[in-house]
């Protein structure tokens, strides 16, 4: 499958005095978009919660490399760059809507927890489901 979009619209709020989106913002772009191509799985994280799974970001690394303005409509791309035994590694990339103009990339690393936040495989299902976020070679 082809990367999992997400369109996001920065609000006056998330901007710095420079009338660009504040850095910190990106971070939270990230999780909603991670959130909403969980959903589109049919793995959303109340459903997790309810299997006694949690989905927790072990790592992120962010790399900036132009800015976003409050006249940009984002759109965030999401997909699964590896899945382990306990954890997945996922890529996800902002552009401007419309164009190739590539802004913000990340790489985040999600380890599976139970529900007391022990390490744990995740179960089939979930594995099966993070597939469907995994590009075809």
């Amino acid at each position: 499958m082809a990367a999992y979009r997400t369109s996001i619209t920065p609000r006056f709020g998330e901007l710095d005095p420079y009338s660009h989106v504040n850095h910190a913002v990106y971070v939270a772009y990230f999780e909603a978009a991670r959130c909403e191509a969980l959903e589109f799985i049919g793995m959303s994280l109340p459903d997790l919660e309810q299997t006694g799974v949690q989905i927790v970001v072990t790592q992120l690394q962010v790399r900036f490399r132009a800015p976003a303005t409050a006249r940009d409509r984002l759109v965030v791309e999401t997909e699964v760059g590896e899945i382990r035994r306990a954890s997945s590694r996922w890529i996800q990339r902002i552009l401007r809507e419309g164009t190739e103009d590539l802004l913000v990339t990340a790489e985040v690393t999600a380890g599976v927890c139970d529900s007391t936040g022990r390490p744990t495989r995740p179960p089939a299902a979930l594995t099966e489901a993070l597939a469907i976020l995994t590009p075809e070679e």
